[in-house]
């Protein structure tokens, strides 16, 4: 129980201070567990990391769920996913059940504008940052333009779903086998296929049940977003936009995506204040179940593969799925840039020079998160 207790509290920290999304966090956790804490080595919290960009799901909290899971087991990694999402869950739930969006007052207007044009910042840096990492040959480009222009021709959930999975099987068919080749048998014996079957079936039964507006629905439409999600945080925009539709107000969509940018912790608590405002009469029910929807698929994959993901995914196949799907994803995140998050928030030139003047500050100051984001919320003022 100290143990746990240990894990919980050193996360809840590490959740009270973590701005700077996925990126960031992957330093913070590098720096308290692997270099102050030694709870493992480099080389397997590299590994982890890598890990953590191949499946679905939040990123950094996949990294933090699997630290507690090696050092306390399950319950370790109930207590690191709890440390590190509290602090954020409780600062969008606040957010999301005092706000008046149909009647906002004049400070949240100001602030929502001022976060709104950091979030064109923030994801443009995003999208930079993806495409050099995962955009590095011509077929990597083209599979990233493809799937732009398919998502702009029709945009749906099913469309993404299908973009992905084209995308995967051209990663697998173009795989580089100079990589070590290893037993794939004898890894895939090490998986615990129990937690497949889970978010397999879970999946399958979400993309059913989210037609319907309920607890039941809401909790399957972030379900089979989260099971989908790969790249981190910022992928999961243009995933609930699709999914949501009508369900929420674009404003609603915005305002808790730009407000996710502000908090520290997993951005994936996005799903806390959609959770609330789409479940008005029940705010913290629907705040806990979004929450637990969009973070259960990672988890399952993480505790799957827990006991033999150092072998499984050296395997190149595994690897040119990985590719392909990023791929992807980096289009997805291109057109969302665009679509909602400049539209929204850029309505004239200085809008636009703000963006400029911020974006080139980030690239050349590197300033501390809380500083970018009192400075746009100081310019939504004036």
């Amino acid at each position: 129980m100290n143990k746990i207790w240990e894990i919980f509290w050193r996360f809840l920290l590490l959740g009270c201070i973590s701005f700077g999304g996925p990126a960031a966090h992957i330093g913070y956790f590098q720096h308290t567990f692997v270099q102050n804490l030694k709870w493992l080595s480099n080389d397997a919290y590299s590994q982890l990391v890598t890990l953590s960009q191949i499946l679905p799901g939040p990123g950094s909290s996949q990294i933090g769920f699997a630290i507690g899971l090696q050092k306390a087991g399950l319950a370790g990694g109930i207590a690191a996913f709890l440390g590190f999402t509290l602090p954020s869950f409780i600062l969008m739930y606040w957010l999301a059940v005092t706000v008046n969006l149909d009647n906002p007052a004049n400070w949240l207007t100001s602030v929502s504008s001022g976060l709104k044009l950091l979030a064109v910042v923030i994801v443009l840096d995003a999208v930079i940052a993806m495409f050099k990492s995962f955009c590095k040959n011509r077929l990597s480009v083209l599979i990233m333009l493809l799937s732009m222009l398919f998502l702009v021709i029709y945009q749906s959930f099913y469309t993404q779903l299908l973009i992905l999975f084209i995308a995967m099987i051209i990663g697998v068919t173009n795989s580089k086998t100079t990589l070590i080749h290893i037993n794939i048998s004898q890894a895939l014996k090490k998986v615990a296929w129990p937690p497949v079957l889970i978010f397999i079936s879970l999946f399958l039964i979400s993309l059913w049940l989210s037609q319907y507006d309920s607890f039941v629905g809401m909790f399957a439409t972030f379900y089979k977003n989260g099971s989908i999600v790969f790249g981190g945080g910022h992928v999961v925009l243009p995933l609930l936009q699709t999914s949501i539709g009508d369900t929420l107000t674009q404003q609603q969509f915005l305002l808790g995506y730009a407000a996710a940018q502000g908090v520290p912790g997993p951005m994936f608590t996005i799903a806390t204040f959609m959770g609330a405002q789409w479940i008005m009469n029940a705010p913290l029910t629907g705040a806990v179940l979004a929450t637990l929807a969009i973070f259960l698929p990672g988890f399952l994959l993480i505790f799957s593969v827990n006991n033999g993901w150092q072998s499984l995914f050296q395997h190149p196949k595994f690897i040119g799925a990985s590719a392909g799907i990023n791929a992807a994803v980096v289009g997805f995140l291109m057109l969302a840039l665009y679509n909602p998050v400049f539209t929204s928030a850029v309505h004239g030139y200085s809008d636009f020079g703000l963006v400029v003047i911020g974006f080139i500050g980030l690239k050349l100051f590197k300033p501390p998160i809380l500083l970018l984001i009192s400075i746009f919320i100081f310019l939504g003022f004036v």
